[in-house]
Order: C-alpha cells, then sequence, then structure tokens
C-alpha cells in the first residue's frame, strides 16, 4: 500500500458535494460500464459524510473497536491466491479465488482505479476515516460473492442498489437510480424491478462493513449467507446471463 502520512494539523473534513460533476460522471459510466473510473468520480463528489459516518458505525458493532484497532488493510490478504488456494472447496475464500480468476479483476487493480479519482491528499492517508473507504472499495468483490451478483451490466447495478442501503453512500443512490432508469426503457426484461430487488436485500440483510472478513472467507459460502440473511435474488436470477448486459449497454 502507498501510504501517505498527513500534516499534523489535517483533518478529513465532509467534502462538499458536486452534483453536477457527479452526473456527468454518471452518464459517463452509463454509456460504459467498464468505465470504472467515473464509479469513483460519483462517489468522491457525492458521498459527503457517510464514510466517516460508516466508521463511527463500526466502532458500535460487537467486532468492531478490534477491527478498526487493527486497521487491516484487505488487499494484503486477498492478494495472496496461494493463501486463498488453501482454503477448501465451497468456502468464501474458494469462490472469491475463482471469481476474480475468472473476471480477471484484483483488489490491487480496483484501488489503482481508485487512485485516478483521488483527491489530492489521496484515498491511501493514514487516517481511520480513509482506511474505512478502503475497506469498502476492497470488499466490493467479497460482495459480489456474498450477494451472488455476478459482472455484467445488471450485477453491477444490482451490488450498487445493495451498497447504497448498507453504507448510506448517495454515490451508490445516484448510480442504481440512472440504471434503474436506463433499464426501465429496455424492453423484455424487469432490469429495473432486479436492481430495486438489489436495494431491499441491502435493506435486509446484516451490515457487511462490520464483518470480520478474514474469518468469513474460511465460511462455507451458503451458511455465510444464510448468517448475513442473504436470500438468492430471485429477479436478477431469472434473468438471463446473455440479456444482463441490456441493461447497461456499451454504448462507446
Amino acid at each position: 500500500m502507498n501510504a501517505m502520512t498527513p500534516p499534523s494539523d489535517f483533518v478529513i473534513t465532509a467534502p462538499k458535494r458536486d452534483w453536477l460533476k457527479a452526473l456527468r460522471a454518471v452518464r459517463r459510466l452509463l454509456a460504459d460500464k467498464d468505465d470504472t473510473v467515473q464509479v469513483f468520480e460519483i462517489m468522491r463528489s457525492l458521498n459527503g459524510r457517510a464514510t466517516r459516518d460508516g466508521y463511527l458505525q463500526l466502532l458500535l458493532t460487537a467486532q468492531g473497536g478490534r477491527i478498526a484497532y487493527q486497521r487491516r488493510e484487505l488487499p494484503e490478504v486477498l492478494m495472496d491466491r496461494a493463501m486463498l488456494a488453501t482454503y477448501p472447496v465451497g468456502s468464501v475464500a474458494a469462490h472469491y479465488l475463482a471469481f476474480t480468476e475468472a473476471g480477471q479483476i484484483s483488489a490491487d487493480g480496483l484501488a489503482d482505479v481508485s487512485r485516478q479519482a483521488a483527491r489530492p491528499e489521496g484515498i491511501d492517508l493514514v487516517h481511520p476515516v480513509a482506511w474505512y473507504g478502503r475497506r469498502i472499495r476492497d470488499t466490493h468483490d467479497l460482495w459480489h460473492i456474498l450477494t451472488g451478483y455476478d459482472l455484467t451490466g445488471l450485477g453491477e447495478a444490482c451490488l450498487v442498489a445493495f451498497s447504497y442501503a448498507q453504507t448510506k453512500a448517495l454515490g451508490w443512490a445516484l448510480i442504481g437510480t440512472g440504471a434503474a432508469l436506463r433499464g426501465a426503457r429496455q424492453p423484455g426484461y424487469k432490469f429495473a424491478r432486479a436492481i430495486w430487488e438489489g436495494y431491499r436485500r441491502g435493506r435486509s440483510a446484516a451490515w457487511l462493513p462490520g464483518q470480520d472478513y478474514e474469518a468469513l472467507l474460511a465460511e462455507p459460502l451458503e451458511a455465510a449467507r444464510s448468517r448475513l440473511g442473504l436470500q438468492p435474488p430471485a429477479l436478477f436470477d431469472a434473468i438471463p446471463v446473455a440479456a444482463r448486459n441490456h441493461a447497461l449497454p456499451k454504448t462507446a
């Protein structure tokens, strides 16, 4: 990790929301779902106090004080493919390893993209709130595994709606709303309803940012989903995989 030490008088403040910049970024993202930099532009423009509030919420959970005190940087775990390969078949770790290898994605890759949209002081700041923001970023693909949403346009949109329900970060709400409006114009499938289902699942599930992810990796995936209240996404699963990118077609 490229850690950055802030000045001695540095204080993290909630950035002013920039709706114009966020709307421009969401338009670019809806034109090309793989333009991941736009996700971080939107989040930086709209999230306000959500990251700080999430960190404070973590401290109030049963394990959160210990997790926050340890401040583990999750890419150190999630990029250790040799270690992940030692977990049993069916575990969260085994599914995560297979998912990231099949999708040719990684926690480090997502971190590198996030730095392209970071404020001048950087997302790698040595500060508890910045650490919590990295924690949310670094668990995105784990949330894919837990929720059952794939890497298609619809899968990402559903996970975005789920993430808004879990984090109250307004950037997720804008992306999810834009995707739902785009999906509602596509004939044949209930794309918008599947995205709304993602939000409702996020509301009803356990609070994922408070999980001990290193312990979670060892759990059987289905047992973890049951414990966390993550029932299968019925509307999403009913849409054929071949049709899921139609919800967010690439035009660029």
